[in-house]
């Protein structure tokens, strides 16, 4: 295949994911308006950031996985982002808490069949020693969709109000499901595991859960990576209603202030992590855990003083400095898990992490912090939920930093991810 047409492929995935993300956190932005309009608590708000999306999420992700790893993924990824856009439509049409509930798990359905085989399609593109990079550009499509989302969120709901704003971000998702549907290759499955024991084939799926429980590497980074992920969610749920209680700011000028923040900070972050990985990786496999351990802890410390701060442009700039921090681990934790993993089970393999995610960063994370700011609310007011994000955060940046150090204990020092690769490899041959 040529390079060019491989980086087409990576690009379509990645709009893919900038609209996966912009779907699942646009609720952010318009929370305010919602929690006024239905009277709801900030534990309610959680409910609906979080476990609402993440039920399903997580109870459809494993047999979304199990059948992308025995069949065409990109009809998978197609169809699942027609769905979640619909349903993202449907949530502009709730009437109340249930039925905005019922309609976000609706997207969480459809957002099941998402991710998983798009990593596992980018496996089968990259060499391994290019995937930490090639991982590094898809994640900025959760830069670019959180980034993009909460600013085209902002004024859309400032114009059209948030029902209309939900209806108008699911168009562009089941657009782009036709266009990937027709355009993107399905690649032969397993082209650049030369080398790696594991089977080829898609193997019984009670197997394919023993292997991986005992793959020591691939459990503890999706322990870690959950971690991580609360950090991130956290951020992404709750900055918009801070920005809007604690400072004097309207909803279009908190979507751009924000957005262009995310953009500043994140964009630069997964790149740079993934060309820092893949070098110091080739020195030393085990850096590829520490980079993670490093700047998780960078972030949440840079992120004390954002949550301090009480002027606008200093909260707006530690931010933008903390979450340049947090994106940096991510293509290095995926890589991990695609290279710890073998051809047949690694969609499984990564939905499983990424329900271990969604359980633990966003069903449980922005809930535990909208019970922490109602519980604090008599005695902080407005700065509630600013300290809410403070403990939950520092708890979770130190459990990640802890089990990325525990995950480079279990790791070869060997940085040679490419043997076993023949020459002209690249070449790697397509399926319809």
């Amino acid at each position: 295949m040529s390079k060019y047409y491989r980086y087409y492929v990576l690009m379509i995935l990645t709009v893919a994911s900038v609209l996966n993300i912009a779907d699942r956190l646009i609720m952010s932005i318009l929370m305010e308006d919602i929690k006024t309009e239905f009277t709801l608590t900030d534990t309610q708000m959680g409910l609906l950031a979080g476990l609402a999306f993440a039920l399903f999420y997580a109870l459809m992700s494993l047999p979304i996985a199990r059948l992308a790893d025995r069949s065409n993924r990109k009809n998978i990824l197609a169809a699942a982002l027609i769905v979640w856009s619909g349903m993202t439509a449907l949530c502009g049409a709730a009437t109340g808490f249930v039925s905005l509930f019922l309609a976000r798990l609706g997207v969480g359905v459809g957002e099941a069949g998402g991710s998983p085989p798009s990593y596992s399609i980018i496996a089968d593109y990259f060499k391994p020693s290019e995937r930490a990079r090639a991982m590094g550009v898809y994640v900025t499509g959760a830069v670019i969709g959180t980034g993009g989302g909460l600013m085209v969120g902002g004024l859309l709901g400032e114009l059209l109000g948030w029902r209309l704003t939900f209806m108008a971000l699911g168009i562009p998702g089941i657009l782009i499901g036709i266009v990937l549907f027709f355009t993107v290759r399905e690649p032969k499955r397993g082209t650049y595991d030369a080398g790696n024991d594991r089977a080829k084939e898609a193997i019984e799926i009670k197997e394919t859960l023993s292997s991986l429980l005992a793959n020591k590497v691939y459990v503890r980074v999706s322990i870690s990576f959950a971690m991580l992920t609360m950090v991130g969610y956290a951020m992404a749920v709750w900055l918009a209603p801070i920005m809007l209680r604690n400072f004097d700011v309207s909803l279009s000028k908190v979507g751009l202030y924000l957005g262009l923040t995310y953009f500043v900070g994140g964009i630069p972050g997964p790149v740079i992590g993934g060309y820092l990985t893949d070098y110091t990786g080739s020195k030393n496999a085990r850096w590829r855990a520490w980079i993670p351990a490093i700047f998780i802890l960078a972030c949440v410390f840079t992120f004390w003083f954002c949550l301090s701060a009480t002027e606008l442009m200093p909260f707006l700039g530690f931010f933008a400095l903390a979450y340049a921090f947090f994106m940096i681990p991510q293509g290095a934790s995926m890589s991990m898990l695609q290279s710890a993993l073998g051809s047949g089970e690694r969609a499984l393999g990564i939905s499983f992490a990424l329900l271990i995610n969604s359980m633990v960063g966003l069903a449980l994370g922005p809930l535990l912090i909208g019970l922490l700011s109602d519980f604090l609310a008599p005695s902080y007011g407005a700065r509630s939920l600013n300290y809410a994000l403070l403990v939950v955060c520092t708890f979770a940046a130190t459990v990640a930093a802890l089990g990325y150090f525990w995950t480079s204990v279990a790791m070869s020092r060997d940085p040679n991810l490419d043997e076993g690769l023949e020459e002209g490899h690249d070449e790697g041959q397509l399926t319809v």
